[in-house]
């Protein structure tokens, strides 16, 4: 028989299993003599039903006639099961690991329940209380959440033009307000209007992370490289979150994992490089600071930092709501550099108030101060400065999780010697009187994933599967505590895995690295030769100075959103986009 793979595998098992497909299934299964199986269910501990499942079954040992009979009276016994109304059925894929996945009518409602509590728990999903009593067990609403923001990481990498070949490497494949829809995110598009794309320059170069282009001078820019995105969520999002949500999605590194290497340096003091910080203590890596607060004045895209372009876009969307007297919320997302990045800006937006705003009606003046909470998801990030910026961090009261593998080796880096985990007397000498420019500590939360819990994923010595962040949302997906079993609790297609590495067990028959463009990006002309089509307008289009007024710009997608997340209606110009 056949290897079934996991893109045939129905989202969710139905409720009951016919007792003949149950019967054939067995029969098939054991004609191809798996290893021994496991009980169906906790509840079936009988010894005889235990000691009947748990035969192996060889071809050499066994005639047809008596294969069918044991299989016969395995699919009774299984019909017996769904019978009972069990709340979980298991699938068995052909190195007889067990998947488990939900029933569709209790998760659905359960789904439903949990999203229903989001207006009334965002604070707590959002790390008010450090996310005290969510992660073991699992929250299935906390769960949702880090896999929603997951994905807005993962199209930092899913839109990000890398081929050396293109005349655009290093740039954006789309339109800021078409990002999400041509991704092919609908319900991100309808969730969030990304505000502001985001671009780095740095004055040293990091191969790794600025990829040049084989076929020339860069068009749209000789320094720039794009490196994520701000977005707002719309007004319909807003009412399911409970609140107005920006989020900041950080760009991680699309090579090899050299990248680490390229960023080895000492800490530098963040007073020093312009971030305002009242403690010259506080430090971090000197090449994450580098790429955030580098500039360039004569590119268009790099003529303000990094910083100074996430800084004025979050104050914008701060004070626009916050006066409107909406709740705000501002959460940062980002993978691996991105992560570093993520904690970087948020600890600047804490404390540079950027955040902050004279919002409501107040008692006294009119006016009173309201604080944006900040939060930081992140997935699978090195440490980024020392125990000092950690205290600072917690002092802002900036909340951090951090989701992590326990066998990737990129978040036990930098500091794998002095670290949070040497102890403090020790890291006092260190970094106080021996001056030692290597002290770094981690910050926030840790939510700890192992990959070998997972039954999709085969034993590999791939460190780059280790770090994916499509690896991390499946290991969300199937985590529910410490020593629970993993289990799909949203059917989440497994495929995603291999979208970027070689992480699925073969019989799946899902190939690695599968994700690519169509044509890798070529058009056919008019004249019927294949082109790499002009991007140009897209960025100079895209790239708005919100000096000038924020809506000038028509646009011509079916629904719209303008760049605070509003929905208005596309105008249409001759089928083209009007470039003012």
């Amino acid at each position: 028989m056949a290897p079934l793979p996991c893109r045939d595998l129905p989202a969710r098992l139905p409720p009951t299993l016919p007792h003949c497909a149950a019967t054939a299934h067995t029969q098939l299964s054991f004609l191809r003599a798996p290893p021994p199986l496991r009980p169906l269910t906790a509840a079936t501990t009988a010894s005889t039903t235990s000691t009947l499942l748990r035969l192996p079954v060889a071809l050499a040992s066994t005639t047809r006639d008596e294969a069918a009979t044991v299989a016969s009276l395995v699919g009774h016994l299984e019909h017996d099961v769904a019978a009972h109304g069990h709340h979980q059925h298991h699938h068995r894929d052909d190195d007889g690991d067990d998947v488990h996945l939900e029933e569709a009518e209790e998760e659905d409602e359960v789904d439903l329940r949990h999203q229903a509590e989001l207006p009334s728990r965002w604070r707590e999903i959002h790390g008010r209380d450090d996310w005290a009593g969510l992660l073991d067990p699992m929250d299935p609403l906390l769960r949702s959440e880090l896999i929603r923001y997951g994905e807005l990481a993962q199209a930092c990498y899913d839109a990000f033009d890398y081929d050396p070949a293109s005349r655009y490497c290093g740039s954006c494949k789309y339109p800021r307000r078409d990002f999400f829809d041509r991704l092919g995110m609908p319900s991100a598009s309808r969730g969030y209007a990304v505000s502001r794309y985001l671009y780095a320059t740095s004055n040293i170069r990091f191969p790794n992370f600025f990829p040049q282009s084989r076929a020339g001078a860069k068009i749209w820019s000789q320094s720039a490289n794009w490196i994520g995105y701000v977005a707002v969520s719309t007004d319909e999002e807003a009412a399911r979150l409970g609140r107005r949500d920006i989020a900041i999605a950080w760009r991680g590194t699309v090579t090899r994992l050299e990248w680490v290497s390229d960023f080895m340096d000492f800490l530098r003091p963040l007073a020093d490089e312009g971030i305002p910080c009242p403690d010259r203590d506080v430090k971090v890596l000197a090449g994450f600071v580098d790429l955030y607060t580098d500039k360039d004045p004569t590119c268009r895209f790099c003529k303000y930092s990094a910083r100074e372009q996430v800084l004025m876009e979050v104050r914008r969307l701060v004070t626009r709501y916050a006066a409107m007297g909406e709740d705000v919320s501002i959460t940062v997302t980002g993978h691996s550099l991105g992560s570093a990045l993520a904690m970087l800006s948020a600890y600047d937006i804490a404390e540079s108030k950027a955040n902050v705003v004279a919002a409501v009606a107040g008692d006294d003046d009119g006016r009173t101060v309201v604080a944006a909470p900040v939060c930081v998801y992140s997935f699978a990030g090195p440490r980024v400065g020392n125990a000092a910026f950690r205290r600072r961090f917690e002092e802002l009261g900036v909340k951090a999780l951090r989701v992590v593998n326990v066998h990737d080796n990129v978040t036990r880096m930098p500091g794998i010697l002095l670290n949070e985990g040497a102890p403090e007397p020790v890291r006092r000498v260190a970094e106080r009187m021996l001056r030692v420019p290597w002290c770094y500590s981690h910050i926030g939360v840790e939510l700890a994933l192992d990959h070998k819990r997972s039954p999709f994923l085969k034993d590999t010595l791939d460190p780059a599967c280790y770090h994916d962040l499509e690896a991390h949302l499946h290991l969300i997906d199937g985590y529910h505590g410490r020593g629970e079993r993993f289990v799909l609790a949203s059917g989440r297609d497994p495929a995603l895995v291999n979208k970027a590495c070689d992480f699925l067990k073969d019989h799946h028959g899902v190939p690695p690295c599968w994700r690519q463009d169509e044509n890798k990006g070529m058009v056919r002309g008019r004249d019927g030769r294949w082109v790499q089509p002009d991007r140009h307008g897209w960025h100079l289009d895209d790239h708005d100075d919100h000096e000038d007024p924020p809506h000038h710009h028509h646009h011509h997608s079916h629904r719209d959103h303008d760049d605070d997340g509003h929905h208005h209606r596309g105008h249409r110009r001759g089928g083209a986009r009007r470039h003012h």
